[in-house]
């Protein structure tokens, strides 16, 4: 009796003929929308991150809706009779980068599954139970999808600007990114919060706009309210595993160090990133002795994590970094009052180089310290 019981509970529900021409038409639509969704993302997955896992999953959803797009939901599919193709909104007419891309495929495709869940129980319920699984799935992608691409930009970043307070910052900030620049970090020690969070909301959506990484220092709650893609956390700030669980996942957390101590405890302690300086004394740090480029060398050698020196760097003496092992470096001063921050930002990239001329670096250095090592023998 219970297994008979069972199999009534999954039977579809009776719906008269005429909604059920309805209910295909909707099932039709839907499966479409997040099918196109999904292929839209993949497509970014695929040659824009060149991941073959995120590739991957997206492929496999997309074949497992194909195998619920039946026959009789296309033959019920009515184009021309749809009120629905002629709507539409101004947001969905432009796209201000990938950012929004993405998030604008992700929304429709957990939209459409959850219409997949609802009418799909009416058809089968098999099908709703697959499309709520699915959605969940596709939750977890965008959280994956988003972390993705933050490692990623932060890995490719050779600059990194550190606001401090100015009249005009939103236009040297974007200045600084016109010329290039992939990240900014919002520092601001004694402005009101009220005030703080206008700005960080400002500067997030304009970093968002040029594709850069917008980071708080210091203040995680600040960082959780913009929406920030991270924060950057000094030594006597909270430990990096309560940060990331204000923050939730696939968020970059950096840490400043002066030391290899301090180095290794903040790589050990998971961070993504690390500050390596000051390399120079500077004003941003009243009474903080200069690391040195001891210091800097020492990053090169031992550091499992992207690093950036800082502290005092300038156009004038970035090459001294660099020489000693620096593949990014942070500034301060040296965007924040230049006269042309766009031209300044070219400057240290053309110093910096491509991730190919850094290779190319790295290699040259390996022969010559092999060549020099063979002449000793």
């Amino acid at each position: 009796m219970g297994d008979k019981y069972k199999s009534r509970d999954r039977m579809p529900a009776r719906v008269p003929l005429a909604g059920q021409s309805a209910i295909h038409r909707i099932l039709d639509a839907n499966l479409d929308r997040a099918r196109e969704g999904l292929r839209t993302i993949e497509e970014w997955c695929r040659f824009g991150l060149e991941s073959a896992n995120l590739s991957g999953e997206c492929k496999a959803m997309r074949q497992e809706l194909s195998g619920w797009h039946s026959l009789e939901f296309r033959v019920a599919r009515d184009t021309s009779g749809d009120p629905g193709v002629a709507l539409t909104h101004p947001n969905e007419e432009e796209r201000s980068g990938i950012e929004q891309v993405l998030q604008a495929n992700f929304c429709r495709v957990e939209e459409a599954l959850r219409v997949l869940e609802e009418y799909g129980k009416l058809e089968n319920p098999d099908m709703g139970v697959a499309c709520k699984q699915m959605r969940y799935r596709v939750y977890v992608l965008e959280t994956n999808l988003m972390a993705y691409r933050r490692y990623e930009k932060l890995a490719r970043s050779r600059l990194y600007l550190v606001t401090s307070p100015h009249e005009q910052l939103l236009s040297v900030v974007e200045a600084a990114l016109m010329g290039g620049l992939s990240i900014v970090q919002y520092r601001d020690k004694t402005t009101p919060d009220r005030d703080r969070i206008r700005t960080a909301r400002e500067l997030c959506h304009l970093c968002r706009d040029y594709g850069a990484l917008f980071i708080m220092n210091d203040r995680v709650d600040l960082a959780v309210a913009v929406d920030a893609d991270g924060v950057h956390l000094g030594q006597e700030d909270m430990p990096i595993a309560l940060a990331r669980q204000i923050l939730g996942p696939g968020r970059i957390v950096g840490r400043s160090t002066t030391n290899s101590e301090e180095m290794q405890l903040a790589i050990s302690e998971g961070a993504d990133y690390i500050g390596v300086g000051p390399v120079y004394e500077t004003p941003t740090k009243p009474g903080k002795q200069a690391a040195g480029l001891d210091y800097v060398r020492l990053a090169a050698d031992r550091s499992t994590v992207p690093w950036f020196a800082i502290g005092g760097i300038n156009i004038n003496n970035v090459r001294e970094s660099i020489s000693a092992g620096a593949e990014r470096v942070a500034v301060v001063r040296a965007l924040m009052e230049a006269e042309q921050p766009t031209l300044a930002v070219q400057y240290f990239l053309s110093q910096l180089g491509s991730d190919r001329e850094i290779r190319g670096r790295k290699g040259m250095l390996l022969s010559e310290g092999a060549l020099a090592e063979e002449a000793s023998s």
